[in-house]
């Protein structure tokens, strides 16, 4: 699934494209794509149409789009291979495409928008969608108000963080990917975080100082930075960003996907143990598993 780098490249091509637009018409083209929308697909179109489209915001791996003056937001679920395309109206309709949105292009919409464009949701597998909510007053959709703020959030806490982590009594790849204590970081970014930290996967989040805490948080910070800046990661033609471009952070991995591979610091062969239904990838040399007591 797509992590925070991916889910912020989207969000800024939308700000681009489609922040400031008014709705003319919504289509949708699969029941699936809005089942997490109770009300159904014709309600959903009716409260989308004549409504200005904020700026696109995001919460670790949530992307949302509020709707101007409604007190209300349209959530992405990306899912497994949902896509957020900015298209021509005249190009070909994708394979998969689930649900259109057509703007009106008036006068005081996005002087950067290129007129005559739209938002396409495209879905191979259909597990992702699109549905609206009602907003806290912090400005979130209600149904993601339990997340956590994400490291690269202004407004993430450290100290707090330690806090919890140290009270979680769990391991720290299970706390990393807890989006209750940290949002955005999932398993790719986690075995790249925790190799650059020299961390075995099931060390112990008691164990953990300030100091510790605070150079694993920088790796995390410095991992995503650099996935934002190439693109983010693309295993296939499933992850892109608006234009429906991939990201190549992928050439960059030090450990994820890269068994049997020499570690890029110490030579030692890089392994792969199978981790709550994903894979966990390590050096056994620079990340030595936690003494059992």
């Amino acid at each position: 699934m797509p992590e925070l780098p991916e889910v912020e490249v989207v969000r800024r091509g939308l700000e681009r494209w489609i922040g400031g637009r008014t709705v003319a018409d919504v289509e949708v083209l699969h029941p699936r794509a809005i089942r997490r929308h109770l009300a159904g697909a014709e309600d959903f179109a009716h409260r989308l149409k004549g409504r200005r489209m904020g700026a696109p915001m995001r919460r670790g791996k949530y992307l949302w789009l509020p709707l101007a003056d409604s007190g209300t937001s349209v959530l992405a679920h990306l899912g497994m291979s949902g896509q957020l395309l900015v298209k021509s109206e005249q190009a070909p309709d994708e394979k998969h495409l689930r649900i259109r949105v057509r703007f009106t292009d008036q006068e005081g919409d996005n002087p950067g928008a290129a007129p005559g464009t739209e938002l396409r949701f495209v879905d191979q597998r259909t597990f992702g969608g699109l549905s609206l909510h009602e907003n806290t007053p912090d400005g979130l959709p209600d149904v993601i108000a339990h997340i956590a703020r994400d490291p690269l959030d202004p407004l993430f806490d450290d100290e707090a963080f330690h806090q919890a982590l140290r009270r979680s009594r769990s391991t720290i790849k299970r706390a990393l990917l807890n989006q209750s204590l940290i949002s955005g970081v999932g398993n790719i970014y986690a075995d790249e975080a925790l190799w650059r930290a020299q961390l075995h996967y099931e060390r112990p989040t008691a164990t953990f100082t300030r100091p510790r805490t605070a150079q694993l948080l920088g790796h995390v910070r410095d991992v995503m930075n650099a996935a934002l800046a190439v693109g983010g990661t693309s295993f296939d033609s499933l992850y892109v960003n608006v234009n429906g471009e991939s990201g190549y952070f992928e050439r960059s991995l030090d450990a994820y996907g890269r068994e049997d591979e020499p570690c890029r610091r110490c030579g030692t062969p890089m392994r792969r143990r199978p981790w709550m239904n994903r894979s966990s990838y390590f050096c056994p040399r620079c990340q030595r598993p936690p003494r059992l007591s």
